[in-house]
Formats: structure tokens, sequence, C-alpha cells
């Protein structure tokens, strides 16, 4: 709470409030009051700063103390820095929420069932589909930016706490019905480029702070030493390698996470020793996609988040560096999804399952753990897709007989690569000889299953009642799976 506190505790005495042409109000109550914001709304929020974001709960505090009811949080995600949601959730004062991801205190809330509603989960693609088809109807979106022009001209790659891409904001900002933009630094008009624009924005205020920056990684992006992780990757490079997509012009995605980390490091080895440059590289971009891109490994940079602060800051100087929304990235229904173009996607994985069913949502114990993120969209959609997932965690198997949850179809994923082998979905005949041929380790998904339960021991069955208290929404927004409350 004292993030909160200090991040509104006030706009700077510079701001002129008297300027006819300004939209800048003097606080977020003021601006709640002006939105027409009533009991039954729906409210938005983005995740730029993931576990640095000042806006989600500095919001519903307001809110809450302004006697609010029955209101749907619709956030593209959440970390465990909005726990705070919990109180809300216990008061009525919310009582639905939209997001791709949960974590922490908060996801083991809503696994006990402590709401009535179950929680809708999508994609990051998916979330554009459900705002278009009118599902999902924004009333007030509250848009967190690091800077801004009394006119609303908004931006993620300037300013004191920059977070770079903005590219899921974008789609509140385009959609909902009131747009109220945070912003901590006051840039004179015209604000340009801009990643929200003028014409997009209702209404301003100024506060102290909008985002950590410093936390958007959450240590997820850190670079890893763990033998299995380097073995992990290592082998996923060379899966890449001997695909037969591996050549001059091709596309790839991959991950935060050590594994998928290193990975892009030991592809990038491979394409120096051959002299391969990428086309683009997409989605969330870390540091290590920015290193390849100065050292001419990769074109072109498509990034709808920012992992870190090297990210942030290419973006605002690197003209190869390109912000995107979740739309273009994403969005089964979009016109030109770049998912679409996408050649090599590497994903990592809680459980996968003996159909190659992909689980990342709920862990062991069926909690909600996790987020959907673009998991789905990117495996659908690329020629190549990659899970990389150790063989175990601790005692626990990674590839089971069913996955708790469905996030992402087997029909879905070409490839799963483990500590103990690598196994190539039973379709892809061609690329199962190809990898032998290159003398890589292929094991069939049972063997990997029998090798986990050697190991770990057939874990015990999960107790759930008949509630549901999360729906898995696919890409194309139909329900895919469900998350059962489980038995206390």
């Amino acid at each position: 709470m004292e993030n909160t506190k200090k991040a509104f505790a006030g706009i700077s005495k510079n701001i002129n409030l008297e300027d006819r042409n300004s939209k800048i109000l003097s606080s977020i109550e003021e601006a709640v009051k002006k939105s027409g914001l009533k009991d039954g709304m729906t409210i938005s929020f983005h995740h730029a700063f993931r576990g640095g974001d000042r806006v989600l709960n500095a919001v519903l505090s307001v809110i809450a103390k302004m006697g609010f009811k029955d209101l749907t949080v619709a956030s593209s995600s959440l970390a465990s820095v909005h726990d705070e949601i919990i109180e809300h959730i216990e008061s009525g004062v919310v009582t639905q929420l939209y997001t791709s991801g949960l974590r922490s205190k908060l996801g083991e809330a809503i696994s006990s069932g402590i709401m009535k509603n179950p929680v809708q989960i999508h994609s990051h693609g998916g979330r554009v589909q459900l705002l278009q088809s009118g599902e999902l109807s924004v009333d007030v979106a509250f848009i967190g930016v690091p800077c801004i022009d009394k006119y609303g001209n908004a931006s993620g790659y300037k300013g004191r706490s920059k977070c770079g891409s903005l590219g899921y904001a974008m789609s509140d900002a385009q959609y909902a019905k009131y747009v109220i933009a945070l912003s901590e630094t006051m840039e004179p008009y015209p604000n340009l480029p801009a990643s929200i624009s003028q014409d997009q924005v209702d209404s301003i205020v100024m506060v102290d702070e909008v985002g950590d920056p410093s936390q958007i990684g959450e240590g997820a992006t850190r670079m890893t030493t763990n033998p299995k992780e380097l073995l992990l990757a290592r082998r996923t490079a060379r899966v890449i390698e001997n695909s037969g997509l591996f050549k001059e012009g091709f596309s790839i995605q991959t991950g935060t996470g050590g594994a998928s980390l290193a990975t892009t490091l030991f592809l990038s080895e491979k394409m120096e020793e051959k002299g391969i440059t990428a086309s683009f590289g997409l989605g969330g971009i870390t540091g290590t996609m920015v290193y390849m891109l100065k050292r001419g490994l990769i074109k072109t940079l498509l990034d709808v988040q920012s992992f870190d602060e090297f990210a942030a800051k290419s973006l605002g100087e690197n003209p190869n560096h390109i912000e995107i929304s979740a739309n273009e990235y994403a969005n089964f229904g979009s016109k030109g999804a770049a998912i679409k173009q996408l050649d090599v996607v590497v994903l990592s994985a809680l459980e996968i399952d003996t159909d190659f069913n992909v689980n990342v949502i709920t862990g062991s114990k069926g909690i909600l753990r996790g987020a959907s993120g673009g998991h789905s969209d990117t495996a659908a959609e690329a020629k190549l897709s990659i899970i990389v997932a150790p063989l175990t965690r601790g005692r626990i198997p990674t590839i089971t007989k069913k996955v708790n949850t469905i996030v992402t179809p087997g029909g879905s994923v070409d490839v799963v690569v483990t500590d103990q082998g690598i196994a190539v979905h039973p379709r892809n005949t061609e690329l199962k000889e190809k990898l032998i041929k290159a003398g890589l380790t292929i094991v069939d998904i049972n063997e990997l299953y029998e090798r986990a339960i050697q190991l770990c021991g057939k874990p015990k069955d999960i107790e759930y009642t008949d509630k549901v208290v999360a729906q898995i929404r696919y890409r194309d927004g139909s329900v895919l799976d469900e998350v059962k409350q489980l038995a206390k």
C-alpha cells in the first residue's frame, strides 16, 4: 500500500489546470466522475509494467472509496503485485475478472472459490478478439504511461519510467468508451511519435509514479547458469538449426526464462557461424533480442511488450525496433497478425501430456499460478512450435498422462524438448527424420512419461469440487477448458 500512496501523492505544481485545451484533471476521483462510471460496468488496465505496476491497485482503492460495486476488471494480465484485488472481491467492488494470467495470493484465492463468477482466462490475441466481438465491452480504461502531453499523446519509451512498448494498452485505447491516461511526465505538445494518440484519450491525471520499470522482468529475464537449463537451450537451438527452417530470412519468437534466453544466445552463435540473418524477432522483446539486432543478426524487432530496460531503451533509439499492438501481434480476427508470418516459436510449460497438450496456467497442486499469454496464439500459427521444459521439477513430473488444464491444444505443438530426450508430434514424420539424422535423441512422448513416473512416482489426483473458478478461453473466444475449485 505504501507504493500506492507514493504513486498517487499528488500532481505537479507546474501543471496548468486552467488551460481550456488541456485534458488534465486534478485527481483520479475527478476523472472517474467525469467518465460516468456506474455500478456493474467494466474497467480495464494493461500490464506493461508487470510486477512494477502502480496503477491498478491505486485506481481500485479510489473507486472502492467512492462506493462502486459489482465491477468487472479486465486487465491484460495480473501479477503478484495485484494481490490487493482480493479485498475488493471480498467487499463486492469486483465481481468479475478477465485476464491472461493469475499468480500469487490472488491465484490461490481464486482457486479456493473466492469469486462467484468464473475468471475468464484469455490469450493475448484472444483478448483483442473478445474486445472486437463485444463480449468484453470496456466502459472506462485506465492507461498508465511514462510520458504524455496535455492533449493525450502518450509514449512508453520516453520519460523517467520507460516501460517500452504499450502494445496491450493500444487495444484498450481503441475499444474503451472512455480513456483515462495516468502519467508522471508532461512533455510539450505534440509528444510524437505517440503510442497512444490524442484522439483516443478523454482525460489525463498526472501522478508521481505509474510504475517501476526495474520490476518488469520479475526475475523472468535472468540469464541462466543452471546446467539443466543450458542443456535444454543447446538442444532447442539444435532442433531449430536442423528443422529445415534455419535459413536466411527466417523469423523467430523466444520467451523469457533462463532456457529461452540461453536458446537465443546459442542460436545467435550458430547464425554467425553460418552467416544467417533473421528477418524479424517477435513478441515480448528482451535484451538478448536487442543484442542480436545490434549485431545485425536480426533485421527487425516487432515488440508488443518490452521485457527489460534494454528493450525499452532500444525501442526509442533503433528505427528497426518497432512497437506493435496486440491486434497486430496475435489476434485471431486480425486482418494481418504478425504470428501468421512466424517460422519458429520457443515456449515454456508447466505440464505437457502424452497428447502434447500444454498447461501454463495451473501448477501441480491445481492452483492458478501462470499465464496463457501468447502461448496458444503463437503455437497455432508458427511453422515450428517448440515446447521446452525439464522432465521433472523437484519430485514433480512435467510430462503427464493428462494435464490439469489445457491452454494450448496438442495439435498446435510440434516438438517437446526435455533434458531426457526430444519428442516430436507423430504427424511430423519428416521433421523427426531430420532431427534423427542430425544426431539428436528422439524418443516417444509416452517413453518420456514413463521415465518421469519412474523418477517421481505417479502423483496423487487433485481433489476438486464441482464449482468452476476459471474458464480457459481459446484464441477464437471458445471455452477450451475449465478450472475447478480445490476441495478444502
